[in-house]
């Protein structure tokens, strides 16, 4: 049996267990103390189920619960109202009660559509994470994040509801396309990036591993980047100030996203050019050095992801960007970068939003 970190969310009563390590999820012992009920529902899609969905209905068989497998389409495309209510027709089906526990398989479409529907479905039923991507892992199963895309915005509709446990299997990553896994690996360079300058340095010298999908060093940035965001969301639960430094280039990001059509860009592409686009910003407005904006950009590039934007015009860019979670009064709200492990939540002058968008595509 693999040896096995564990990262705790110190949450006070919705505290929460991150468990990392290869082989997770097939073993019963992390999912029976936190299924009370008679009934599992386990939440997966059609690409992921046919690689783990027997290994997790044979790990849970031991519990003797009834468990049902709802298979959605794959992709950020279908995570909207329509496939939501496919898992709320679902559960009505097999007459799922307030005790019954949702399981999500699979990346953080999956994650954050049954994170959504365990918080609505009779007001509150409890859910586990079972995070099958890197950007899932490191990222959207942790903290309590949980919803669906509007065509005007994306997850602009969803609720804060914590899971009762994280399953984080590093062999899972093993299957990933290259990709999905350099999507993830933004969200590790985003980490080191705004939190954790020894961190960033450490992923600098080890791309090359985490691009070859080296256990080892996949391990240790689920891990760290877990760590260091159960800290902010501990902090900051609901977002109400530092918690939102964990959106450094998803500002851009996410309006490249919604700009595109959501899947033409994965989520992490987006981020990673996002990341570039704010440093830029950073650079335009004397918050950060030339050198440190060099090294971001290398970096997200070394890590085999998007450092030019999609031309969408700049018009649009300003217009998707205003239906962001962090705009206020219309007003567009950035992470900027001042060091590695340091940022600031602020406006900016359009000409320089303007001049960044015309140096990024």
């Amino acid at each position: 049996m693999s040896a096995m970190i564990t990262v705790n969310v110190e949450l006070g009563d919705r505290a929460y267990p991150i468990h990392i390590g290869a082989g997770l999820i097939g073993r019963t012992e992390l999912y029976a103390p936190h299924i009370a009920g008679s009934s599992i529902a386990i939440v997966t899609n059609t690409t992921v189920d046919p690689l783990y969905g027997d290994a997790l209905r044979a790990a849970l068989a031991p519990l003797g619960k009834k468990v049902t497998t709802i298979v959605l389409p794959d992709g950020e495309a279908h995570k909207n109202l329509e496939t939501l209510n496919q898992i709320f027709s679902a559960l009505l089906t097999e007459r799922a009660d307030r005790k019954t526990t949702l399981i999500a398989l699979g990346g953080g479409v999956i994650g954050d559509m049954t994170g959504f529907a365990a918080a609505s479905y009779m007001r509150g039923v409890p859910f586990i994470q079972v995070p099958t991507t890197l950007l899932a892992q490191v990222d959207s199963s942790v903290g309590g994040k949980t919803g669906i895309n509007h065509p005007l915005g994306k997850n602009m509709i969803g609720a804060f509801y914590q899971p009762q446990a994280v399953i984080a299997d590093i062999g899972a990553l093993q299957t990933l396309p290259p990709r999905e896994l350099a999507a993830g690996i933004a969200e590790v360079i985003k980490t080191g990036a705004i939190a954790d300058s020894e961190f960033f340095d450490w992923i600098e010298a080890n791309i090359p591993a985490l691009n070859d999908c080296d256990p080892t060093a996949l391990t240790h940035a689920v891990k760290r980047s877990c760590e260091v965001k159960a800290s902010v969301v501990a902090a900051d639960e609901r977002e109400g100030g530092l918690r939102a430094i964990l959106n450094f280039g998803h500002t851009f990001g996410h309006a490249i996203e919604a700009g595109l059509g959501y899947g033409e860009w994965l989520h992490g592409e987006a981020v990673g050019c996002g990341m570039v686009m704010a440093a830029d910003l950073s650079v335009r407005l004397g918050r950060l050095d030339e050198t440190s904006r060099e090294r971001l950009t290398r970096l997200i590039a070394a890590a085999k992801l998007p450092v030019k934007a999609p031309a969408l015009g700049a018009d649009r860019y300003i217009d998707l960007m205003k239906v962001d979670k962090k705009a206020e009064a219309g007003e567009i709200k950035f992470i900027l970068l001042e060091r590695f492990g340091n940022t600031k939540i602020t406006g900016a002058p359009d000409e320089a939003v303007r001049a960044t968008l015309a140096a990024s595509v």
